[in-house]
């Protein structure tokens, strides 16, 4: 049987890598099949491509030169590692995916969206989402919990009204596609959060 592929995704900030730490050691004592990945990345040549796109220093980027980046990215990552893993039975998840692209390049720089639809189904073939997580926590309360911005990253070092349109684009997104986009509230302690998480994988079958 082949093996789910779930997304998470949500803004900058917003608490995703603490909810994954402990996801990983829960599903490890409930005996669940999975891996963890992450984008741009997951695979040695996505990985330095990843180095690229957040590099702080590159400031001269051209906004389809990071779709594409990205774009390339996850084609190595899908073909090398994704597919191999969902054909293997095996869950994966993984640390932002196509939606990531429409909210911060098409929403947030602006990018066309005909342009993002073309690049990611080039970069993701046949390879379906079964369910995306969208933890939910304006960007301002995030930053706040969070500290402020990590400067050395390219993305996050970006203006809070830049990341207020990609939150505006990912709520979009999860309005649009209800069937497989589920809202998780990301406020509160990790502990209330995490007990949100868990219920949504389990009303969506992936325990």
């Amino acid at each position: 049987m082949r093996g789910k592929f779930i997304t998470l995704e949500g803004c900058d900030g917003v608490g995703k890598t603490t909810q994954i730490r402990r996801l990983q050691r829960e599903l490890n004592k409930a005996g669940v099949d999975f891996v963890f990945t992450r984008e741009p990345g997951g695979t040695v040549i996505s990985e330095r491509i990843r180095d690229i796109i957040l590099d702080a220093s590159l400031k001269g980027m051209d906004d389809y030169t990071e779709i594409l980046l990205y774009a390339a990215a996850r084609r190595q990552h899908v073909a090398e590692f994704i597919e191999k893993k969902l054909a293997a039975g095996t869950t994966v998840f993984c640390d932002r995916f196509v939606d990531s692209t429409l909210a911060y390049q098409g929403y947030g720089r602006g990018v066309d969206p005909v342009v993002i639809q073309v690049c990611n189904r080039i970069a993701v073939g046949n390879t379906d989402i079964d369910l995306t997580v969208f933890f939910d926590l304006p960007p301002a309360k995030a930053f706040a919990r969070k500290g402020g911005a990590d400067k050395k990253d390219r993305i996050e070092s970006e203006a809070l009204e830049f990341h207020q349109r990609v939150y505006d684009g990912y709520k979009k997104i999860a309005a649009s596609s209800p069937e497989r986009v589920a809202v998780v509230d990301a406020s509160g302690t990790p502990a209330q959060v995490f007990d949100r998480l868990w219920l949504c994988l389990k009303e969506h079958n992936v325990l």
